[in-house]
């Protein structure tokens, strides 16, 4: 069983955990300005989910800048057509997909062209996390 969050050190200094959360389609760790999302095995990712998940950040970063972080441990499909609503996020900053599958981040490639904010690609949380925590300091 693959778990789909690890503690971890950036910079010598522990990021701690706001929140998490376990729905029927995802699990999502909530930070001060990163959200971290690993959505269940086999899921459909459609815009009812996404609208879960925007109501979701809009509790929790209403008036503060945050990034988005797909955590790609497991197989699903997204519907493109979601980030036409997620891109309007305001405070939406960037969006970042980490995987280690080749596949995934081919996928991750054709997503990017649907989002018209920061979007990166990486194989490990913890470099999404550093990129994260930059574009945030940058705004």
């Amino acid at each position: 069983m693959k778990e789909f969050f690890l503690p971890y050190t950036i910079e010598n200094q522990i990021t701690k955990m706001k929140n998490t959360l376990s729905l029927d389609f995802c699990d999502v760790v909530i930070y001060d300005h990163y959200i971290i999302v690993t959505i269940k095995e086999g899921t459909i990712l459609t815009p009812e989910h996404n609208n879960t998940l925007i109501k979701i950040t809009e509790s929790y970063f209403e008036e503060s800048p945050f990034v988005y972080i797909s955590n790609r441990i497991n197989s699903y499909s997204v519907n493109p057509e979601i980030y036409y609503k997620t891109v309007q996020i305001n405070s939406l900053k960037g969006f970042a997909v980490v995987s280690q599958e080749y596949k995934a981040k081919i996928n991750a490639q054709i997503e990017k062209m649907f989002f018209k904010k920061p979007f990166e690609i990486f194989s490990e949380i913890e470099d999404a996390v550093t990129w994260a925590k930059t574009l945030i300091k940058r705004d």
